[in-house]
C-alpha cells in the first residue's frame, strides 16, 4: 500500500514535501501524513489525483515496482536473486528452466493429491 513514503520521493514528480503534495491535489499535510505512515488507504479520486501529482500511476502507488511486487510475493532472497539472474539467460534457456519449474510444481501437486487420498 502506499505507506511507504518512499514511493512518493521516486515517482517521477516526486521529493515534493508533504504540503508540496498536498497543496498540489487539493488536500492538507496531515492527510498526506497519514497516507504515507499510518496506512490510510485513500478513495480512488484521491488516489488519482495523488498519482497525476506525481506523474506515475495508481498501480505504482499502491503496489510498487516490479521489483517490490517479486520481493513481496517471494519471501525467499536467494531465490529472488536466482530469478533475476535468469533474465540473462537465452530464451531456450529459460524455457528450459520453466519447464524444470513446472514439472517440480507439477510433482508436488500430485503428491499433495497422492497424500490427501490415503
Amino acid at each position: 500500500m502506499i505507506r511507504n513514503g518512499t514511493r512518493y520521493k521516486r515517482a517521477p514528480a516526486g521529493g515534493l514535501t508533504q504540503s508540496g503534495l498536498a497543496r498540489k491535489v487539493g488536500m492538507t499535510y496531515i492527510q498526506i501524513g497519514r497516507y504515507e505512515k499510518r496506512g490510510a488507504v485513500p478513495s480512488s479520486d484521491v488516489l488519482k489525483k495523488l498519482a497525476d501529482a506525481l506523474q506515475t500511476t495508481t498501480d505504482y502507488l499502491m503496489n510498487g515496482d516490479k521489483e517490490e511486487k517479486a520481493k513481496a510475493a517471494l519471501k525467499d532472497s536467494d531465490l529472488l536473486q536466482q530469478f533475476k539472474a535468469l533474465n540473462e539467460l537465452d530464451e531456450k534457456d529459460k524455457g528450459t528452466i520453466k519447464d524444470i519449474i513446472d514439472a517440480f510444481i507439477k510433482r508436488s501437486k500430485l503428491k499433495n493429491i497422492a497424500v490427501l487420498q490415503l
